[in-house]
């Protein structure tokens, strides 16, 4: 027997999360959007609540601030794209991360979002904080990984983490804002090689 509410109409799912969980996703691909097609234009609240088809006020119930949103949007983007894998194998959860890496940013709008905010944190304070934050969530993640392999076994004692991660994002950053070198699946490959090589 289905259930009625208090005016004896059938009740039905609550959907004001459901709303709530697609308006906060909308919000940040809308501002990942503009991100990438800003060309240096300032990026307002009021762009990405338009963008997005919401009111100003509903972004700043969620976020204090453009680069909040910003932050949270790269962040939500990278780690749908580059998810960090724990399969048992550092070999393999490594070479994983630096293939999604490499290929995130030949789709959009994350590869010309994040040459936008290099581009832009060189002149506006905030965005470069917003880098930092960004790229140190990034780091830690591969440590972890890393620090995961090195209790395990897979690393010699005293291994340099640190140095195994800046080899790795070192390379990434280089190739991606110079171009003069591809980052695909065959540069991942001898990328991960080599950085377990040296160790």
């Amino acid at each position: 027997m289905e259930s009625t509410g208090p005016q004896g109409n059938p009740d039905r799912p609550h959907t004001g999360r459901r709303r709530n969980e697609a308006t906060h996703q909308a919000i940040l691909d809308a501002a990942l959007r503009l991100l990438g097609e800003s060309g240096g234009a300032n990026i307002t609240i009021d762009a990405i609540a338009r963008a997005a088809g919401v009111g100003k006020q509903t972004v700043y119930r969620w976020w204090p601030s453009k680069g909040a949103v910003l932050l949270e949007a790269l962040t939500e983007r990278s780690l749908r794209e580059v998810p960090m894998p724990d399969s048992g194998s550092l070999r393999d959860d490594l070479l994983a991360v630096v293939e999604s890496t490499f290929l995130s940013t030949q789709r959009n709008p994350t590869g010309p979002a994040l040459r936008s905010l290099v581009r832009e944190a060189a002149r506006d304070p905030h965005l470069a904080e917003l880098l930092r934050t960004f790229t140190a969530q990034r780091r830690t993640a591969v440590r972890e990984l890393l620090a995961r392999g090195l209790k395990r076994g897979d690393l010699p004692a005293g291994a340099d983490l640190d140095l195994m991660v800046d080899q790795f994002y070192g390379v990434f950053w280089y190739r991606f804002l110079l171009g003069h070198a591809p980052l695909d699946k065959q540069s991942a490959e001898r990328l991960t090689d080599s950085i377990l090589r040296a160790e």
